[in-house]
């Protein structure tokens, strides 16, 4: 199994459902949106969500927007400190493909272009990450307003890595919000991190979910695609979370 959990945009999802078909993959319909809460970025996921949803694409274009303001800022951050990157060019891919989400990714690749840093991750260490010079805190929605846009494409929202997070006593809100599943398995979470999370799962009555957190950046990734992935046996788990949201969906509805 096999799900495509980009950030803001569900725009591969049609070719990576080919492929998966292809090879014999069952394909998961995914998404990954920031929200933010006290400054601080809070990713959640989104797991068989329909793609073409119309609300859940309104609601990522503004997403998308977002992320072009916050690039141009870091970009201007970065001519004050001497470094001049074209933003036009960085943001070149996004031209003519409004599915696109730009991101600091393109600025870090920009910087290595142009001999600033030798790769990416020095480019986050030394300019792009939270408490460097170039860095810009993202504006976003709140968790809560997430988790009903994912709901209201049909899907389940998971909290991402909440061990890089770092902020455990926000989950019981979180869940009360409407949060359905929590990521216990991931490529940066120590097994202690993932025993943790699990014992949070069964006391808050989450589903679990797990994967690499594969960007295709070396300098990014600790393994590669598939290389951290969900347990078999807590698909399932997944599965009934998702009925049970979407049959609760439909009665309100009914009811409404």
């Amino acid at each position: 199994m096999l799900s495509v959990t980009d950030h803001d945009t569900t725009s591969a999802a049609a070719s990576a459902a080919e492929a998966c078909a292809q090879a014999g993959i069952e394909f998961i319909p995914g998404i990954e949106v920031t929200a933010v809460v006290d400054g601080a970025d809070v990713h959640i996921l989104g797991y068989f969500i329909d793609p073409a949803s119309p609300t859940l694409e309104v609601f990522l274009a503004e997403q998308r927007r977002r992320r072009v303001d916050r690039v141009r800022q870091m970009i201007a951050r970065l001519a004050e400190l001497g470094i001049r990157l074209d933003a036009d060019a960085v943001l070149s891919p996004s031209r003519g493909d409004a599915s696109r989400a730009a991101g600091r990714p393109w600025i870090a690749r920009a910087l290595v272009n142009a001999g600033v840093v030798a790769n990416t991750r020095d480019a986050f260490d030394k300019y792009l990450k939270r408490g460097q010079p170039a860095f810009v805190s993202r504006v976003g929605p709140m968790p809560a307003e997430v988790f009903s846009e994912i709901h209201r494409a049909q899907g389940i929202a998971s909290l991402a890595h909440p061990g890089l997070l770092g902020r455990d006593d926000l989950i019981p809100s979180f869940v009360a919000a409407g949060l359905d599943a929590i990521e216990a398995h991931h490529s940066k979470h120590t097994a202690e991190d993932t025993e943790r999370y699990l014992d949070i799962a069964r006391t808050r009555d989450l589903a679990v979910s797990g994967g690499s957190d594969y960007h295709g950046e070396p300098s990014h990734d600790v393994v590669g695609i598939g290389g951290v992935s969900l347990p078999r046996e807590l698909l399932q788990p997944l599965r009934d979370r998702c009925a049970t949201r979407r049959a609760t969906a439909s009665g309100a509805s009914t009811s409404a």
